[in-house]
């Protein structure tokens, strides 16, 4: 028998560091382990029989509880039998298809998998490895939606002495964290698809660029790199094959427009993160003006479960050309959030209802925004559509990185449209007139509203610098801001439209 605690953000946010010194204190070890994603449980202490057999579990277990799982541990049968497992049979989980987090929270973090796989990859042409890309539909999991093949077709048709894959994990969407949960829970599964990605597009050097505010996400990665280059999957040929490729680290300082390819590559030349005009695209002359391969966490980490089921069953998944699962994220105002990972297709009313279990204030849901800070904001009468990038096109959003932030009926929407103007204002790098002075009016524009000096006019003062900003930005920090305050504007009218405005 051995005991093991959930260790991420979420379980630590919790206090599960204090109640593993509390068991340590009674002599008794444990392991941790990544989480299942039902943050609301956390942190979970389990009994293993074994390796994966849970005999018995705790949930929101605090220091008050240790005693209680002491017993359990020295064999007492009847706190077994009343802390049954309950991650393993809830519907929020057994109802979910993992393929990028199937290992995450069932095995630890820095177990080092079998790579029966990438060795059977590193003995192919590459260019088979791409045509699966292809085959399986995979489309950036970053926000843009854009496929993946083509970045990898790119990169390796353009010819170079030296080329490079960099992981975007500066997560800075809000209701956003399953690129943190991968890197916490399985960061080896990260680390495997950015050696296949190399090798389908002949780079040798990999860099992973993550947010300063990861500092567990860090620790886990620091660890798996080092087991990494000890088994020889890093390094000097890879596996005992002809491919040799090195990931480095780099420690972003915390500018959320970072998390944009060519502002990320300047930080990581050690240059101020500003945007850069395109073309040329970073895939032809990115990191030192080489092709590089640039993805975030997930795209990644959905690359060994593409060639461990096929390419053609991958593209089966899912709905039309948004094919494979995508890890959604519901966090806000609701009973269950965490992180949930479905082919694409179920509707916003699933997930916050079936998963999310509505709102933890008992109020009703009026609105949820989707795709972090610059996403849309839905009405209660688009919960019904599919989470595809068509679909969410169709309405005017986007899926973005995943993430779901729920809002009950108490929510202000003039406040978040504002609050949308002055996230970009307070974000932008300032390389454009309409994003760094736009935002700034738009805000002030806003919060006339709150002094009551407002009329109509106001409001087409705001679709003007709207439209200004999506058609004359540099990059989407600007262009998608008009997002969330159009869609606040149009479907909670309600909420701008007063006495003083008619």
């Amino acid at each position: 028998m051995k005991l093991q605690i959930s260790d991420d953000s979420f379980a630590r946010a919790m206090g599960s560091e204090s109640v593993e010194f509390a068991i340590k204190t009674h002599g008794v070890d444990l392991t941790r382990n990544g989480s299942l994603g039902l943050a609301w449980l956390e942190p979970i202490v389990q009994l293993l029989n074994g390796d994966q057999e849970i005999v018995s579990e705790f949930t929101n277990v605090e220091v008050k509880d240790v005693p209680k799982i002491v017993n359990v541990f020295n064999g007492d049968p009847a706190s077994r039998q009343i802390h049954a497992s309950v991650t393993t049979t809830h519907p929020f989980l057994t109802q979910q298809h993992r393929l990028v987090f199937d290992r995450a929270g069932v095995q630890p973090p820095l177990k080092l998998p079998s790579f029966k796989l990438l060795e059977d990859l590193l003995s192919q042409d590459p260019n088979q490895i791409i045509a699966g890309m292809e085959t399986s539909g995979l489309r950036g999991r970053g926000g843009a939606g854009f496929p993946a093949f083509i970045k990898w077709r790119t990169v390796a048709d353009t010819p170079a002495d030296q080329k490079y894959v960099v992981c975007n994990a500066d997560e800075g969407d809000s209701g956003t964290f399953s690129d943190r949960m991968l890197m916490e829970g399985d960061p080896f599964k990260l680390i495997e698809g950015m050696i296949i990605a190399g090798y389908a597009t002949g780079a040798t050097q990999g860099f992973i660029y993550l947010r300063s505010e990861y500092p567990v996400a860090k620790e886990y990665l620091d660890h798996a790199l080092e087991i990494a280059y000890s088994a020889n999957l890093l390094g000097q040929n890879v596996l005992n094959s002809d491919f040799s490729f090195d990931i480095d680290m780099l420690i972003g300082a915390g500018a959320y427009i970072c998390g944009e390819e060519t502002s990320l590559l300047e930080s990581l030349e050690g240059k101020r993160g500003q945007i850069k005009v395109k073309p040329p695209v970073p895939a032809i002359a990115g990191l030192f003006e080489k092709p590089t391969l640039v993805h975030n966490v997930i795209s990644l980490a959905s690359v060994p479960g593409i060639f461990e089921i096929g390419p053609e069953a991958y593209a089966q998944l899912g709905v039309g050309r948004s094919t494979g699962t995508m890890p959604f994220q519901i966090s806000g105002n609701v009973k269950h959030g965490g992180l949930i990972e479905l082919p694409f297709g179920p509707t916003v009313n699933e997930l916050i209802y079936n998963y999310g279990n509505g709102t933890l204030s008992g109020r009703p849901i009026r609105t949820v925004q989707i795709g972090g800070p610059l996403g849309a904001y839905l009405s209660e009468a688009e919960f019904d559509t599919p989470l595809t990038y068509e679909a969410m096109a169709e309405i005017g959003a986007g899926i973005g990185h995943g993430g779901l932030v729920v809002f009950d009926d108490t929510v202000d929407l003039k406040a978040q449209a504002e609050y949308a103007f002055e996230f970009c204002e307070i974000e932008s790098c300032g390389k454009c007139t309409p994003c760094r002075i736009g935002s700034v009016r738009g805000k002030e524009a806003l919060r006339q509203f709150s002094s009551n000096n407002v009329d109509a006019r106001t409001l087409v003062v705001v679709e003007d610098l709207c439209e200004v900003m999506e058609k004359a930005s540099l990059c989407q920090m600007g262009g998608m801001t008009p997002i969330p305050v159009r869609s606040a504007i149009q479907k909670f009218p309600e909420d701008f439209i007063s006495e003083q405005t008619t």
